[in-house]
């Protein structure tokens, strides 16, 4: 069995349950630690519609959330639903905002672990999340 998450008439993923029903468990998980709905429908006969704008405010918060966690363990927990929000963005059509998890960095590190994860800089975090959601991308039926 699989279930469908769509923008309107286009499927952005068609994953089987056991993975869905696993992103869904991680989608509620980063509402509440965001405080933002993420624009992710219920799964409702195995379809759920994704709202672009709720979408879009969910993702760029999200990126910023997970490029000021200097926490090593927390950094490692949320890149793989990172990387995954990336793919569907992607196919969404939806343009990040790159540039406000660039300033998301300054002074607003909070969990901090000691010592800390090791740091890069905003070129190459940005670089190795997006080749961690290409990567995933091809996992990802449509």
């Amino acid at each position: 069995m699989t279930q469908y998450y769509e923008m309107g008439d286009q499927t952005l993923w068609n994953p089987s349950n056991g993975a869905s029903g696993l992103f869904m468990s991680q989608v509620s998980v980063y509402q509440a630690e965001l405080g933002l709905p993420s624009g992710i429908g219920p799964m409702e006969g195995d379809q759920c519609q994704v709202d672009p704008v709720m979408f879009k405010a969910f993702v760029d918060a999200l990126l910023a959330w997970h490029r000021r966690t200097s926490h090593g363990v927390m950094a490692a927990l949320s890149e793989g639903f990172v990387a995954t929000v990336l793919v569907l963005a992607e196919r969404a059509g939806i343009e990040v905002n790159w540039q406000s998890a660039r300033f998301a960095e300054v002074g607003s590190l909070r969990d901090v672990q000691v010592p800390t994860a090791q740091e890069s800089t905003e070129e190459a975090w940005a670089a190795a999340i997006q080749q961690k959601s290409r990567e995933l991308g091809r996992f990802m039926a449509v």
